[in-house]
């Protein structure tokens, strides 16, 4: 009795292997498309996508474009990853908060000369400055300004200056320099939140002077290399363990095509990375599967603090809530980070799915989020329909 019942069993085995095959076959027919037609009917120039749905064991990589050499891109061409890098930035500060060199409540003053915060954060007169924590740092409430976007009292922002001197290259230093001589604070430290470039240049500065070597050198010895992320480096300061199989990718603003501006160098432990969406993929894992950080000290990271309707920071995290974006969505959210140039890194926990990738096109930070919405709408979508 027993035997017939086990051949019994074997068909319908089989039966629901199909039926998961054919599931999942659906599944990559439907983010085929959806990635294909996002990338035309945007008139993007470039993109790559990896995505793995852990539940579902689905994994699949997509690049889309080609080179103004005519060289296709390929699923692991670099791209600058622009904000993504805060994420680098903030765990190697969790790393060092677990190994006792400082705390994230420790005054940012501690750790840096007086002749490099001397007068940084002054508000109606009085100085903040040493009021500033490493947590306000990482969570864009310290009250300074950014030299990035932020409209200086003197002067153009860098975001400006950089193409006006697109062959300049910055060194960390000049950087804070260029803040001091043009910027004011905003608002007093831990009362409000306003996203910011300079706290993360404060922040790469205190990783420098506690381990005494450059940053690019700290996230290959911390980051890089013990997670096996072959083709990520710091742009313009250091070299993948692996060379790339074909050029960074092109970034545009708008019509303009500026990859090969020297200038981007102003954008450093806030954002300065290349990497390739395989490497930002295993990073993002590493990261919420323990192995990185711990349990303890990542969950310390995702205090939330509100940013805009359905968006909240940890410490160099963010967050989408996706049913507040829009009371249709499901409940899901997103935790990662998004860049300036449309680059994004994140995790849904309630589809145990990670999601990296870019679309090289400044004006398409929104549209990148809309995407990744619709990706995680497929599952749903095919299991309903099949």
């Amino acid at each position: 009795m027993k035997t017939r019942t086990i051949f019994l069993l074997f068909p319908a085995i089989f039966f629901l292997q199909f039926l998961f095959a054919q599931d999942i076959h659906t599944l990559e027919e439907k983010l085929d498309k959806l990635f294909l037609e996002t990338m035309k009917k945007e008139n993007l120039h470039q993109g790559v996508f990896s995505l793995e749905f852990k539940a579902l064991n689905f994994q699949k990589s997509w690049a889309y474009g080609e080179f103004a050499s005519g060289q296709k891109v390929e699923k692991d061409s670099p791209f600058h990853s622009a904000s993504l890098g805060k994420t680098f930035t903030a765990v190697t500060i969790a790393k060092m908060v677990e190994e006792g060199k400082l705390s994230f409540e420790d005054p940012m003053y501690r750790f840096l000369p007086d002749s490099l915060t001397q007068g940084l954060h002054v508000l109606d007169g009085k100085d903040w400055t040493r009021e500033i924590t490493i947590a306000h740092l990482l969570q864009h409430r310290s009250g300074l300004s950014d030299y990035f976007e932020d409209q200086p009292y003197q002067g153009e922002n860098m975001l400006t200056i950089a193409f006006e001197e697109p062959n300049k290259f910055w060194e960390p230093i000049e950087l804070l320099d260029f803040y001091l001589g043009r910027f004011q604070a905003q608002f007093v430290p831990g009362t409000n939140y306003h996203y910011t470039d300079t706290e993360y240049l404060l922040l790469g500065l205190i990783i420098e002077e506690l381990e005494q070597k450059p940053l690019h050198e700290v996230f290959l010895d911390r980051i890089f290399s013990p997670l096996g992320m072959m083709n990520t480096s710091m742009h313009l300061r250091s070299e993948p363990i692996e060379k790339p199989s074909t050029p960074m990718m092109e970034i545009y603003f708008g019509d303009l095509e500026v990859s090969q501006m020297i200038s981007l160098s102003s954008d450093w432990a806030g954002g300065g990375l290349q990497s390739t969406s395989k490497d930002i993929l295993i990073f993002i894992k590493a990261l919420f599967e323990g192995k990185l950080i711990q349990k303890e000290t990542l969950e310390e990271m995702q205090h939330w603090t509100p940013a805009s309707k359905g968006t909240y920071y940890g410490f160099g995290l963010m967050k989408w809530n996706l049913k507040e974006l829009f009371p249709l969505l499901p409940k899901l959210t997103l935790i990662g980070h998004s860049g300036f140039t449309g680059s994004y890194m994140y995790f849904c926990p309630e589809l145990d799915a990670y999601l990296a990738g870019t679309f090289n096109q400044s004006e398409f930070q929104k549209g990148s989020v809309e995407f990744l919405i619709k990706v995680l709408m497929e599952p749903k979508d095919t299991r309903t329909k099949s």
